[in-house]
């Protein structure tokens, strides 16, 4: 597996004007070492700094690319900066006692630090109806699936971690009060970014036919490609 070096630095607007006429343009290359390069970091492995004001906008941005039948729109990320974090504690803890009463205090406690981890949280919500009921659900998450992949990449490529995180806690009606979400809404996962702290070895991915089949006009469906 081709990775590229951590942190990640894929820009060539440093070198001269020369040097970059002379470079291979390796597009699809970059690319596969980018993707290979992702790696979830879980919050915990997170730390400042975060991403800068221009940065995070860029991450944003990029979710803006995902494949969008019908253009609706149909998700959306609401930030949670620092100042929001203690609320969130507060919903994690409360929802950790409505599943079980029997939670210790220091439980609860661990429910709470889970918001304070990584230098930047958003949630990730996807809506149900909006725009064209024709297009449903499923189709809907996907989107939202892509959306949040291309926000991993970019991140990636500043140079930081990231992760999705969800729980039970997601179904909490008192997280759906505290996001505002509509009925018609439903959130999906937290992603958390921020500067690796520590990381685990890079784990073997599959490779493509173990998941990849072909359908043959004579003999249905085989594995491989």
């Amino acid at each position: 597996m081709s990775v590229i070096p951590w942190p990640l630095n894929p820009s060539s607007r440093a070198q001269p004007a020369a040097a970059r006429a002379s470079a291979p343009d390796d597009v699809a290359g970059l690319a596969a070492a980018l993707i290979q390069s992702r790696q979830t970091i879980l919050p915990k492995r997170l730390g400042g700094p975060g991403p800068s004001a221009s940065e995070l906008a860029q991450i944003l941005q990029a979710a803006a690319h995902a494949p969008d039948h019908g253009q609706l729109l149909p998700w959306r990320f609401i930030l949670v900066p620092q100042a929001a974090r203690p609320p969130l504690a507060d919903v994690f803890a409360q929802a950790l006692l409505e599943r079980d009463p029997a939670a210790t205090a220091e439980q609860a406690e661990q429910a709470r630090e889970k918001a304070f981890r990584s230098p930047v949280l958003l949630l990730a919500v996807v809506d149900a109806e909006r725009g064209d009921a024709e297009i449903d659900l499923a189709e809907r998450t996907v989107s939202a699936g892509c959306a949040v992949q291309n926000m991993l990449l970019m991140a990636t490529a500043q140079g930081y971690g990231s992760a999705l995180t969800s729980g039970k806690a997601l179904k909490a009606p008192s997280l759906r009060a505290l996001f505002q979400l509509a009925a018609s809404e439903q959130a999906l996962c937290f992603i958390s970014i921020g500067t690796v702290l520590s990381r685990r070895a890079v784990r073997a991915r599959p490779a493509a036919g173990a998941y990849v089949s072909t359908l043959d006009a004579e003999r249905g469906v085989v594995p491989g490609f």
